[in-house]
């Protein structure tokens, strides 16, 4: 009887008046967006926006502190727009557009954001400073934001560019790095609030902090900010839900190699007292596997239904497809050994690990070394 007293009360029943005041603010600007831009928006992109509706409200339910981190990005983005006023060419005219805004200048900010944010992490961890490790956490939620700010101008430059050039920004590696920094920073945050354990956040910047280098390098080597017209290949509503998918996949397994790193290092009493304990890490690893496992398995049958209407077959063994599924085999046999033969440990750690260098040469080493299909993806 005092369990059931003291059980939690199902969701619905725990809204506030400001809970349903979140919902009914989506509700309004998505209204807006439709009313003002719907124009600009095909089938998918209304399709989304409405969807986004119910989604963000029940994240913003189940997990508060989305709800200022979406109001902020979505305020600051439509002030972006308002700042473009249709023309392009105001990106270099307008002073907020210019050094804050702007797609470019909001991914650049989110890049030194998660950099200071790691050395925040560090700082906090070897110092045990709880005020660097809180400051971490609050770089990291302010980079994340510039990410989705950085996204979602971006979509609108592309349609000002040209109605036809326009396109979610999810279509080339320099998009899709920004996504894996946000997916990945927004999935870890979530963790460290749930287990109350900044010192995670030193590890897992890391990984983060690596893709940050990518962006920069990609950026100033290559000028793959500029926004460039769909190839052919990608001009499918297809891409829109399944590079999504697959990256909230990415994303988990990179905090699971991180933490699996974290683990090895406590288990030989190295920073193990300043990092959680290993069953908090082991518990960690084994939730984002299991997530990322799920979301890049509906990615894989994604891609094969994009494959059977592009190329005519649901699967034709090229490179990518082939990695796709060593991947998934890998985090498959990996969540069998501890959910059926209750391994834990050493071996499900280092197995973690070595489980992101595959998934790292699926995504990035294919595309650089092997051809087939999906050879427009190379660097």
């Amino acid at each position: 009887m005092e369990l059931a007293l003291n059980a939690p009360q199902p969701l619905m029943k725990r809204l506030s008046a400001f809970d349903w005041l979140f919902a009914l603010v989506l509700a309004l600007g998505a209204g807006y967006a439709l009313y003002r831009y719907g124009a600009y928006m095909d089938g998918y992109d209304k399709g989304v926006l409405i969807a986004a509706v119910p989604t963000l409200a029940w994240l913003g339910w189940f997990w508060k502190p989305v709800r200022p981190f979406v109001a902020v990005a979505f305020a600051l983005a439509l002030l972006a727009i308002y700042f473009y006023q249709g023309d392009l060419a105001r990106m270099e005219q307008a002073f907020f557009l210019k050094y804050l805004i702007s797609s470019q200048a909001a991914i650049m900010w989110m890049c030194a954001l998660y950099m200071f944010a790691t050395v925040a992490y560090w700082i906090g961890l070897l110092a045990r400073s709880n005020f660097a490790g809180k400051t971490g956490t609050a770089l990291t939620w302010s980079a994340a934001a510039m990410g989705l700010i950085g996204l979602l101008v971006r979509w609108y430059e592309s349609y000002l560019i040209s109605p036809d050039v326009g396109h979610i920004p999810v279509s080339n590696l320099y998009e899709v790095f920004v996504l894996f920094t946000l997916i990945t920073a927004l999935m870890y945050l979530y963790y460290e609030a749930r287990y109350q354990q900044k010192s995670m956040g030193a590890f897992v910047l890391l990984v983060i902090s690596a893709a940050v280098g990518f962006i920069l390098w990609y950026t100033f080597d290559r000028q793959a900010h500029e926004i460039q017209p769909l190839v052919p290949a990608l001009q499918s509503w297809w891409m829109k839900i399944h590079v999504p998918a697959n990256f909230i996949g990415y994303g988990a397994f990179s905090i699971a190699a991180m933490l699996g790193v974290a683990w090895l290092l406590a288990s030989k009493g190295i920073l193990a007292s300043r990092l959680p304990s290993l069953e908090v890490l082991d518990d960690v690893m084994y939730k984002t596997i299991a997530i990322g496992f799920a979301f890049f398995t509906i990615a894989t049958i994604l891609g094969a239904m994009w494959a059977a209407e592009a190329w005519g077959g649901y699967w034709s063994w090229d490179p990518k497809e082939t990695w796709a599924l060593i991947v998934w085999l890998n985090y498959a046999a990996w969540l069998h050994l501890r959910l059926v033969k209750g391994l834990r440990g050493k071996v499900l750690a280092w197995w973690a690990v070595v489980g992101l260098l595959v998934t790292t040469f699926a995504f990035l080493g294919v595309n650089m070394f092997l051809s087939g299909l999906h050879s427009y993806g190379e660097l």
